[in-house]
């Protein structure tokens, strides 16, 4: 009787996995019609008869983005909104160029882990794990390393040298989404209450309206 039921207990937990899992590809592709007026989580499919291989190429990742802003990096995203062969595929990529001393600010990915890899220069990552216990996972990365930040986790990279880094950034989602989390907190429209604000972050209220005032 007892090995009848852990058995059941196993089947039963077997095809709850199976039920949670994301589905299976069930066609070669469905390249993302960005027309259609069906609204689906992603994009609806395109007729495979007007599929062309332009729908699986982006040209132009060689070009540096412009560094000229307040962080002093860009970030030159290719996921579905620019390939739309990556629909349905769960995956997407990034070229991030950084200014001397530019950085990448912390952020988080709601839909994707990242793997980074440094292609020049030198980069100080990190990333921030949950709460209760709050730790930070650091490290000085060459050329050539490679490093991985768990999906939905506060993350950054920092440029800490004199000349311009380049990094190649792996996503695994067609559309990972990014939270920059100054801009979301303080550059929010409408804004949030600097009462709630100041609260937060245990600071008297002019310094939260001074750093709104930035965003």
């Amino acid at each position: 009787m007892a090995t009848k039921f852990f058995l059941l207990a196993f089947l039963a937990l077997a095809a709850s996995r199976a039920l949670a899992s994301d589905p299976g590809q069930l066609q070669d592709f469905c390249v993302a019609d960005r027309t259609s007026q069906v609204f689906v989580n992603g994009f609806a499919c395109k007729d495979p008869k007007n599929v062309v291989v332009e729908d699986f190429l982006f040209s132009g990742l060689h070009m540096a983005g412009n560094m000229g802003n307040k962080q002093g990096s860009a970030v030159s995203a290719v996921n579905v909104a620019h390939i739309p062969g990556l629909n349905t595929l769960g995956i997407s990529l990034a070229r991030v160029d950084y200014a001397p001393y530019g950085q990448n600010p912390p952020h988080i990915h709601p839909r994707a882990s990242e793997i980074l890899t440094v292609l020049e220069g030198s980069l100080y990552v990190g990333f921030v794990t949950s709460n209760p216990e709050t730790k930070l996972f650091s490290k000085v990365l060459n050329k050539g390393d490679v490093f991985v930040f768990p999906q939905g986790l506060i993350h950054f990279q920092f440029n800490t040298g004199d000349k311009e880094a380049i990094a190649i950034a792996a996503l695994s989602s067609k559309n990972p989404g990014v939270i920059t989390i100054a801009n979301a907190v303080f550059g929010s429209m409408p804004s949030i209450s600097d009462d709630i604000l100041a609260k937060a972050f245990q600071v008297d209220k002019k310094i939260v309206d001074h750093v709104q005032a930035q965003f």
